[in-house]
């Protein structure tokens, strides 16, 4: 244990926590790598870790409304180094090449993307099911190359290689979805149907647009989601589940959301009524206080009645 890294009141005036390594954890005052084992950290920079300290860094005046919009920031870190690699490989490729002709209209959707999740964004479907094609295809060489797979498809992958991944990312969304100028917000869904651990996910059923994707492209809000067995559309089991900000005095204020809602019970009216909040971050105030409590309660229970 004191082998462990600890950081208490650092003098950036932060802390954060992304499952990163420890060593940005705080900025200029993050903890040194070379005074710790090997063993207390991953080997890489998470795109996650990367995007808060883009967000946490140089700030010292965060109120309760700037840090929620932080935490919702819509940057994906991931794609900086992959995404000017794929223009590079196709505005060298030769006028002649089949696949460059092929991604033409994907690789100008991609040039002009911010790099910015949204539900109406098909240059985040492009990217996402692009980023996860090409993961697939240098998994390997990059970790024997001791890179990141971010950093190995920046600076190692081969031009080819790079557009034919975008082409088969198009092919995959248009098998799925009928065409691969999908919005994300059609892929990327929030279903809760039943009180069980593992949901009975449906495309038949009803559904949410979620536009925050997984932590692996570096989103800081989280949404862990993928196709199910009969299922094209992807659906979140993993990531956000309850988030709060938290203001500390003079009086606590404070917003929350849950993933669906407070309740188990799919007959309760408190199952799925945070679901659009949730999705969209438009977090509820918690009440604190005893009096805010009592105002807002639509039942009470003591031990014993």
């Amino acid at each position: 244990m004191e082998e462990s890294p600890h950081l208490i009141n650092p003098k950036s005036g932060w802390l954060y926590n992304s499952n990163n390594w420890p060593w940005s954890g705080a900025g200029e005052s993050s903890l040194k790598k070379e005074d710790y084992p090997a063993y207390v950290e991953t080997g890489h920079e998470t795109a996650r870790g990367l995007h808060a300290v883009r967000v946490l860094q140089n700030k010292k005046d965060f109120t309760l409304e700037s840090l929620l919009a932080a935490a919702y920031d819509s940057y994906l870190t991931w794609f900086d180094k992959p995404l000017p690699a794929l223009i590079r490989a196709y505005d060298s490729a030769p006028a002649s090449d089949a696949v460059k002709k092929s991604v033409e209209e994907q690789i100008e959707i991609m040039r002009k993307w911010d790099q910015r999740w949204a539900v109406d964004s098909v240059a985040t479907s492009l990217a996402v099911f692009w980023g996860e094609d090409m993961q697939r295809r240098v998994a390997s060489d990059a970790r024997k190359a001791g890179l990141a797979n971010e950093d190995f498809i920046g600076s190692g992958a081969a031009p080819e290689q790079l557009l034919q991944s975008l082409a088969a990312a198009s092919d995959k969304l248009r098998a799925d979805f009928g065409s691969w100028k999908t919005p994300w917000g059609d892929i990327n869904r929030f279903q809760r149907l039943t009180g069980d651990i593992v949901q009975p996910f449906s495309d038949a059923v009803p559904s949410i647009p979620v536009g925050f994707t997984s932590a692996t492209w570096g989103s800081l809000a989280s949404f862990g989601a993928r196709a199910y067995t009969g299922t094209k559309k992807w659906y979140g089991t993993s990531g956000n589940s309850f988030v709060a900000v938290v203001e500390f005095g003079p009086k606590v204020r404070a917003v929350a959301v849950s993933a669906g809602g407070e309740s188990g019970d799919p007959a309760s009216p408190h199952f799925n009524d945070q679901a659009q909040r949730y999705a969209t971050g438009d977090l509820r105030e918690v009440y604190f206080y005893r009096a805010d409590v009592e105002s807002h309660a639509e039942k009470t229970y003591h031990p014993g009645n």
